[in-house]
């Protein structure tokens, strides 16, 4: 029989954060119909309701004429960030909202996955279009999402594609789209990088429609050797060569579990092999997930993953019932502060390898910015939450708040700070929130 624990360890690496009442729901369930409904949820997403995608006017420097001046062209470009600043709250609050839990944190691992930063991109429309892309295509077939990716305006100024010409080649995004997004280090060479740059010539940005567009003329048709496969590849072509790799599957293997598993890639080799051997028929990544959830090795991995700070941010704010988008407008910019202290700001990773992972997380300053930020959403609760710890005699709280939080249980040592805390209701929230047994599942 599926203990409580089992079932909480699925829904914490499942979702941003469960609330107790999800908790309690799948223990009703069962484990197999809980996975089911997080893999393919039958009812609608209300909260995604709630959270519509943001409708952004047009580029506010593409709008400017010529003869625009400078004061025109600072005030075009703070119109520029205040966009991206909406659409990053906008997704900070649809990830707290959104009922298809799993759907959004597989968006935002993807997020990190094809890691692009509106800080070179510039253009929070391109940002936009391409969180949505990943959202869309994110659970089927990684193969049709590849080729999206290689279409997609955001990665293409990312990586310089647009600047590949079949004169001469820039082979940025063909070296990561191997590295990093399909294969893995050391599964290809240095010529493969070079032949893959010129199967990817030919893409351009149409900055009226914000849309990647091919330039026949720009494109190299010729013959391309890459990884033993000859033929005159295109974006398309290269994609179908680079997903038939062995080295693929288990590269997303690889990728998935540490993300939803045990922060470290290098699973038993049984567990890969059943990983990789789920994904490859279809290339679907909901077979795969499935395959992880239900691996033996799965249920072996609590405490093993250090929350992201966006995981944690969003989690808590889930549990205490606090929506990023309600609160006043200094509040939400003191919420993106705190995020940009922790090193970890939706459509801002820092390179293409995307943001750090596990105890890089657990600095000194990252510590004390998260105690700072625990009182914040502590004081921001919803009174419901509140009351889940008010309800029952102050001795008894620290239990309450451990399944408020979906904790299995406090240490003794965290416990006794806890104890020392249980009179002041919104204080032994912002303890728990700052609990090693919190940020480390």
């Amino acid at each position: 029989m599926t203990t409580r624990a089992e079932l909480t360890h699925l829904l914490r690496r499942a979702t941003f954060g469960p609330r107790a009442e999800e908790v309690d729901a799948a223990e009703r369930a069962g484990y197999g119909a809980t996975l089911d409904a997080l893999l393919q949820p039958a009812a609608a997403d209300t909260g995604a309701a709630r959270t519509p995608v943001p409708q952004l006017a047009p580029d506010p420097l593409l709008a400017l004429d010529k003869q625009a001046g400078r004061q025109a062209r600072l005030k075009a470009r703070q119109q520029r960030r205040d966009q991206a600043r909406q659409i990053t709250l906008w997704w900070l609050d649809r990830m707290a909202q959104a009922d298809h839990q799993l759907a959004e944190k597989l968006t935002f691992v993807w997020h990190g996955h094809w890691a692009t930063s509106v800080q070179k991109v510039q253009l929070a429309a391109l940002m936009l279009g391409q969180q949505q892309t990943l959202a869309r295509l994110g659970a089927g077939d990684f193969g049709v999402l590849v080729k999206a990716m290689l279409r997609d305006p955001a990665l293409i100024i990312w990586l310089d594609g647009q600047k590949n010409t079949r004169q001469a080649p820039n082979e940025n995004l063909a070296r990561e789209l191997m590295e990093l997004f399909t294969l893995g280090i050391g599964a290809y060479t240095e010529d493969d990088v070079r032949q893959a740059a010129r199967a990817l010539t030919g893409w351009q940005l149409d900055r009226t429609q914000g849309t990647a567009v091919f330039r026949a003329a720009r494109h190299d048709p010729g013959g391309k050797t890459v990884l033993g496969h000859t033929g005159p590849f295109d974006a398309d072509g290269l994609a179908d060569v680079l997903l038939a790799q062995p080295a693929n599957a288990e590269f997303l293997a690889r990728r998935l579990w540490f993300r939803f598993a045990s922060g470290d890639p290098m699973m038993p080799q049984d567990t890969l092999d059943r990983l990789a051997g789920a994904y490859r028929p279809a290339r679907n990544v909901t077979g795969l997930l499935r395959a992880l959830f239900t691996d033996p090795e799965f249920g072996h991995t609590a405490g093993h993953l250090v929350k992201q700070p966006v995981e944690w941010l969003v989690g808590a704010a889930r549990q205490l019932g606090t929506r990023p988008g309600a609160l006043a407008d200094s509040e939400q910019r003191q919420l993106l502060q705190t995020l940009d202290a922790l090193g970890q700001v939706p459509f801002q990773p820092p390179s293409v390898g995307g943001w750090p992972s596990g105890t890089a997380w657990l600095t000194t300053s990252a510590t004390q910015v998260r105690v700072r930020a625990a009182e914040f959403l502590a004081g921001h609760a919803d009174p419901a939450a509140t009351a889940k710890l008010t309800a029952v005699p102050p001795a008894q709280r620290p239990d309450a708040l451990a399944r408020l939080l979906a904790v299995d249980a406090f240490t003794q040592r965290t416990r006794a700070v806890l104890d020392d805390a249980k009179g002041d209701p919104r204080r032994l929230l912002a303890l728990g929130l700052a609990s090693p047994e919190y940020t480390v599942t």
